[in-house]
């Protein structure tokens, strides 16, 4: 099946704005799916390379981009005309960024987040921050989310994810224009409960490759998974998002993903510092963003401000931020009061 047709009949036109792993390879998705499709990059040199190459060999070399797929530099040329706009830059640079592109986005374009984490400060998640600052209503911003590592979406193996829409019709149109034989989209209107399973995951996934560079064994892994789910689903309740959700892809799928591959980013940046690395040492030797080494604190400052106890992000904060030896941090962990598991 291809990218649901635009207007006048003519292949559905997508912009994507961002060049980095994730950026890429949707790009690729929606270029076999039939949509003709302009990528951002913020330099030159890589748009270029995009363009005569047909891949881009700073963060998926090797994979071969589809025709349909070309990219720019200038912002202007890749909104102009889309139907569909998809956001791929790290989180807490969004709202810079789309001041910046508004403007140029079409009164009928659908924005789509492929974006997991929460605004430092605001505490506001990416849709809220889409519909901020572009002053687009609900029904106009959608979010893709899942277990959807980028290296094994380069190399086309099947997966799955979820569209989620306020308008179940606008996440349906999303869906067909990103179906592919090998990427099976599902549709979801649980907005929040999506978008927290996805920016929650980051920081359990952090934990998880703490708990692996220190050398723990898969009991600590599975336990801090679960309990990683459980305070996810808390923390969703009380922001009004289905329990559903955190069951399916955009909550359990993308956290055992996350947890358990060595592709993660999140999990890799966790595993260094377990093994002792500084923050500094550990920001020095990794290439790309972990989002969760940010938006753990304001994945924290949420679920301080709706009352909801979250002591494995509390722990990667500590970790992460303020320097805690993970062994002491484990060890106060594990010394927290007996509970109910349902507590």
């Amino acid at each position: 099946m291809t990218g649901q047709p635009g207007r006048n009949d003519r292949p559905a036109k997508a912009a994507v704005f961002g060049s980095g792993s994730w950026g890429t390879a949707f790009a690729m998705i929606l270029g076999d799916a039939g949509n003709d499709v302009t990528m951002w990059a913020r330099r030159p040199d890589v748009a270029e390379a995009i363009n005569t190459t047909r891949t881009n060999p700073g963060y998926l070399p090797g994979t071969v981009l589809p025709e349909r797929v070309r990219a720019t530099s200038d912002p202007a040329e890749a909104a102009d005309g889309a139907d569909h706009v998809f956001l791929v830059v790290p989180s807490q640079t969004l709202r810079e960024n789309l001041t910046a592109w508004a403007p140029l986005f079409g009164p009928e374009s659908v924005l789509v987040s492929l974006m997991k984490g929460v605004e430092l400060g605001s505490t506001m998640r990416m849709s809220e921050v889409i519909e901020d600052v572009a002053k687009v209503p609900q029904e106009r911003v959608a979010v893709v989310t899942g277990p959807n590592l980028a290296g094994e979406i380069a190399a086309r193996q099947p997966a799955a994810a979820v569209v989620a829409c306020r308008d179940e019709s606008v996440a349906r149109r999303i869906q067909h224009a990103c179906l592919t034989p090998y990427f099976r989209p599902y549709t979801n209107t649980d907005v929040v409960g999506c978008e927290l399973g996805g920016a929650v995951k980051n920081v359990i996934g952090l934990a998880v490759g703490i708990a692996d560079g220190m050398g723990l064994g898969d009991n600590t892994k599975g336990s801090l998974i679960t309990r990683g789910l459980a305070e996810t689903t808390r923390l969703g309740l009380a922001m009004g998002a289905d329990p559903m959700t955190f069951s399916g892809l955009a909550g359990l799928g993308d956290l055992v993903a996350t947890c358990s591959s060595p592709l993660s980013r999140n999990h890799t940046f966790g595993t260094n510092l377990g093994r002792g690395m500084s923050l500094a040492e550990t920001i020095a030797v990794t290439n790309q963003t972990a989002e969760g080494v940010k938006s753990c604190e304001s994945v924290l400052a949420l679920g301080r401000g709706h009352g909801i106890d979250m002591p494995l992000t509390e722990t990667v904060v500590s970790i992460v931020h303020e320097g805690k030896a993970p062994l002491v941090a484990l060890e106060e962990l594990m010394s927290r009061s007996a509970k109910s598991e349902r507590g």
